[in-house]
């Protein structure tokens, strides 16, 4: 009895040695517009791996890139443009066979709620009652970049440039209008639907540019297997069904 008694314990310490030695911890790396959707699906993929962690860190694409090419800790990256993942590949700092699109979205101008603005189209936005307009940074946040190219093409770019507020990232052009600090702004439509009770879409922004959101492993990463089977958890029906309830659209 003693014997069997031991054989059991040993098993049992085995296959807890065994459980840890595959527990590990990655930290994604995402685009500010990725938050709330991106909490939930970490918060899922943890509740179905609880031996797993992931860690979050969210600001504009652009910044994100800075801290990986400066050495930041990181595992996956998911950028809002396919411009700053490619600079992160022409870098050096992406596993290229890791990187695949996950999602789409598109961007919207907004205003306050309570705003008597009427905005139909980019060329209503030079009228006189607007006079703060939030605009993301376009050298490192892809939202002010996608904003900056339908500006140009309707050459409303340098017209406009007296009203503009720099932003960070999106969600300080979301807060800005939701705080009516700005008369209008320019966030993607996912953005917008978090905050529809403080903020109302005037149009959709007219672009040449399919607004892809691109995901990979870092080449420094630490756990290629985790990392992996995060981003393909991404791709799952449940994952998608999340970022639909967000306003993303699949790949």
């Amino acid at each position: 009895m003693l014997k069997k008694n031991l054989k059991t314990l040993l098993a049992a310490a085995l296959i807890s040695a065994s459980g840890s030695a595959w527990a590990a911890e990655i930290t994604v790396s995402a685009a500010a517009s990725l938050t709330n959707a991106f909490k939930d699906i970490a918060a899922n993929f943890e509740a179905a791996h609880p031996e797993h962690k992931i860690l979050l860190n969210f600001a504009g694409s652009g910044e994100l890139l800075q801290q990986i090419a400066k050495g930041a800790p990181v595992d996956v990256f998911a950028s809002a443009d396919q411009i700053t993942m490619d600079k992160a590949q022409e870098q050096g700092l992406l596993n290229e066979a890791s990187r695949t699109d996950f999602v789409r979205n598109t961007v919207v101008v907004i205003t306050p709620t309570h705003s008597t603005l009427k905005l139909i189209e980019l060329a209503d936005l030079q009228q006189a009652a607007l006079q703060r307009l939030a605009v993301s940074n376009p050298e490192s946040v892809p939202v002010g970049r996608y904003s900056k190219e339908a500006l140009l093409a309707h050459e409303l770019w340098d017209a406009l440039a007296d009203k503009m507020i720099n932003t960070q990232n999106v969600r300080q052009s979301l807060d800005y209008v939701a705080r009516d600090e700005v008369d209008a702004g320019f966030v993607y439509a996912t953005d917008a639907a978090i905050m529809a009770d403080k903020v109302k879409v005037q149009f959709t922004v007219p672009l040449q540019t399919v607004v892809s959101y691109p995901i990979a492993i870092t080449k420094e990463g630490s756990s290629k297997e985790l990392s992996q089977q995060f981003i393909d958890y991404t791709f799952s029906e449940a994952s998608q069904a999340v970022f639909n309830s967000y306003g993303f659209s699949q790949p």
